[in-house]
């Protein structure tokens, strides 16, 4: 088990963490908005006991990262992520993103191809674009946007706390989402800068990822539930599975969208399957 950091091209340095077997095949995780790499230790542990090399890192503007004042944007946590597997010398990788990072892989591939990449699985993931437009008439308005924004600069302690509910459907009754996750989603939420949460915000909304998803060449699914408060089913997954060839969907009933967390193991189960396919 090991951790570090890489250097960037705009100099920038992306922390990381590398468990399990280093001549396993690798799965390298990207985590949602505005989370850190810790976000996926149970499904690196899991993966890393099965045999595999798990790879995570906390993506610029947060956590264990360079908070730069700008580059918060997709092209950048894109080639952010890029540093991190040709610095590993990764090869034959699964990339696997939670929202955000599973538009962060979506736009390395847009951007850097699949010549490193086996296989990809989208989990509750933005693409092809969340906010409404006249192509997009069926997105989020941008005032839900901007009450995201609002809310982190008036107190962003208060709004990650208020924002751990309909992550992970804490709202909804009959929940049994304990507070130590939520509290966990604040205090990862805590060491992201202001800066690079707000700008990621006008990132993950407002990024049209259709010619990224269009340029993926190699298995990939998609996960989504069908209760997400955050990024809705139907103007994500159940679009963006239909740009991809040799692309599966595979819906939760009624599951948030952080159900890699409250839906644990039937989404490690279904992970590992998809990795042993």
């Amino acid at each position: 088990m090991t951790t570090g950091h890489v250097s960037t091209k705009d100099n920038n340095e992306i922390f990381f963490k590398d468990w399990g077997n280093p001549n396993g095949q690798p799965v390298v995780f990207s985590h949602g908005w505005p989370l850190t790499a810790d976000a996926w230790d149970d499904a690196m542990m899991m993966v890393a006991e099965n045999g595999y090399r798990g790879i995570a890192h906390d993506r610029r503007g947060g956590g264990r990262s360079s908070q730069p004042w700008e580059g918060n944007d997709l092209d950048s946590y894109a080639d952010d992520l890029s540093a991190v597997i040709d610095s590993l010398d990764l090869h034959d990788a699964v990339l696997v993103g939670h929202s955000t990072g599973g538009g962060e892989i979506t736009r390395y591939v847009g951007r850097h191809g699949t010549s490193r990449v086996s296989k990809m699985m989208l989990v509750s993931a933005i693409p092809p674009v969340m906010i409404k437009s006249s192509k997009n008439p069926e997105g989020l308005p941008k005032e839900v946007f901007d009450q995201l924004r609002d809310g982190m600069s008036a107190d962003r302690s208060q709004f990650y706390e208020d924002l751990s509910a309909p992550f992970f459907g804490a709202n909804r009754k009959g929940s049994h989402v304990s507070q130590g996750l939520r509290d966990q989603f604040w205090q990862q939420s805590m060491t992201c800068g202001l800066k690079g949460a707000y700008d990621c915000i006008q990132a993950f909304s407002e990024t049209d990822l259709t010619m990224d998803l269009e340029a993926i060449d190699v298995p990939t699914m998609f996960i989504h539930g069908d209760d997400d408060q955050i990024v809705p089913i139907d103007d994500a997954s159940r679009k963006a599975v239909k740009l991809v060839d040799n692309a599966e969907l595979k819906v939760y009933p009624g599951a948030p969208h952080g159900l890699t967390s409250t839906l644990k193991d039937e989404f490690h189960a279904d992970l590992l399957a998809f990795l042993r396919s």
